[in-house]
C-alpha cells in the first residue's frame, strides 16, 4: 500500500521568540517493511540552515536554527510511504524466552550487543522487580517468547484504560503503572520495562497509524494519529513489533518513523528557545492512499 503523508506542527507563543534551535524526526525510515520518497520539510519561519544527519539509532534527523524574531513556528512534513504486505512470524515458533533472555546476560556474545543494549535502562524506563512479577504471568517457563509478548500485549490491553488526558509526555512510568491508564506512549513504555525486567531486549518505535472514519462519514482532515507501539527482538525474525494500544501486530497500516530506547529518543520536533513565554502546539496528520512516485527526497522552507 502507498500512502501520502502529511504531518504539521504548529506552536503558538505568548512572547515572541528570538532565537529556536530545533531537532525533528519526521522522516519515515526505510528498510525492509517500508520505503519513503519525495519527502519534503517546510518551515516557516524560514530558518537560516537545515542539516540531516544519522541518528545513533539510525533514524533521519533535521537540524535547524531559527534567528528571526517570531510568535509562531509551522513545521510541515510531507512524503509518500510504500508499506507491503507482509506475513507476520508465527508466534508459536518462535524459541523458549528464556532461551532468548539466556542469550543477553553478560557476558554478551559480540554478535548480540545490538540488541543487547535494549535490556538495560534508559532515561524514561526502568526495570523494576513489580514490573518483572507482573510480567511473568505472560511467561511459563516454556514459553514461546512471541507467544509470551502477545499475550502481554493483550493484559496490557485489556488492564490498562486508555485516557488522553490522564497523562503527558513527561508522566514516569511509575504513574503511569500506578494509574493503569495513559496513551499510546505510555502502554509502549510499560511494555519496555516489563520486557526489559525479564531481561528481553524491547525498544520504542514511534509512527502513524492509519484510522478510517466511522461507516456513513466523510474522512476527516488531519483524523490519522501520531502513534507508538514497542518491538521485541527475536532471534529467528529480528525486530518484531506489536501495538499494545490496539492489541494487535502492526500491519501495513502503521507506518514506521523512528526506534529508540524510548520516547526521549524519537521525539518528533524538539526545541531549546530564548523567549517565547508559555506556548500552545498542534498536531495534525494525514495518512491516505496514494499512487507511488519516484524517490526523491528535498527541504523547503518559507
Amino acid at each position: 500500500m502507498d500512502y501520502s503523508l502529511i504531518h504539521k506542527t504548529t506552536y503558538e507563543y505568548s512572547e515572541p521568540v528570538s532565537v529556536s534551535h530545533h531537532t525533528a524526526r519526521l522522516v519515515p525510515v526505510n528498510d525492509g517493511r517500508q520505503c519513503t520518497s519525495d519527502f519534503t520539510l517546510e518551515i516557516s519561519p524560514r530558518p537560516e540552515a537545515v542539516h540531516s544527519r544519522t541518528d545513533y539509532f539510525g533514524n533521519a534527523v533535521s537540524v535547524f536554527v531559527i534567528r528571526e524574531l517570531h510568535r509562531s513556528l509551522e513545521v510541515l512534513a510531507s512524503c509518500t510511504v510504500s508499506v507491503p504486505e507482509l506475513t507476520p512470524p508465527v508466534p508459536s515458533l518462535s524459541p523458549p524466552w528464556v532461551q532468548v533472555a539466556g542469550r543477553f546476560c553478560d557476558p554478551v556474545s559480540p554478535r548480540d550487543t545490538a540488541p543487547y543494549e535494549f535490556c538495560l535502562d534508559s532515561p524514561l524506563v526502568r526495570p523494576a522487580q513489580s514490573l518483572a512479577t507482573w510480567a511473568r504471568r505472560s511467561f511459563p517457563w516454556e514459553t514461546p517468547l512471541l507467544v509470551g509478548v502477545q499475550d502481554l500485549m493483550g493484559r496490557l490491553y485489556r488492564e490498562f484504560e486508555f485516557d488522553p488526558v490522564a497523562t503527558d509526555v513527561a508522566t514516569p512510568l511509575e504513574e503511569v503503572w500506578e494509574k493503569r491508564r495513559g496513551v499510546c506512549q505510555d502502554f509502549a513504555h510499560v511494555a519496555l520495562g516489563c520486557l526489559r525486567s525479564l531481561g528481553l531486549p524491547a525498544r520504542y518505535v514511534s509512527g502513524y497509524l492509519r484510522t478510517l472514519p466511522p461507516p456513513g462519514q466523510k474522512r476527516m482532515q488531519g483524523a490519522d494519529a501520531s502513534h507508538a507501539w514497542f518491538s521485541v527482538f527475536c532471534p529467528l525474525n529480528g525486530w518484531v513489533d506489536f501495538d499494545p494500544t490496539n492489541n494487535l501486530m502492526p500491519a501495513e497500516g502503521h507506518i514506521t518513523v523512528a526506534v529508540g530506547r524510548d520516547f526521549s529518543d524519537v521525539s518528533p520536533l524538539i526545541g531549546i528557545l530564548t523567549g517565547g513565554g508559555e506556548h500552545s502546539v498542534s498536531v495534525a496528520v494525514d495518512v491516505v492512499p496514494a499512487e507511488s512516485t519516484s524517490t526523491r527526497a528535498r527541504v523547503l522552507w518559507d
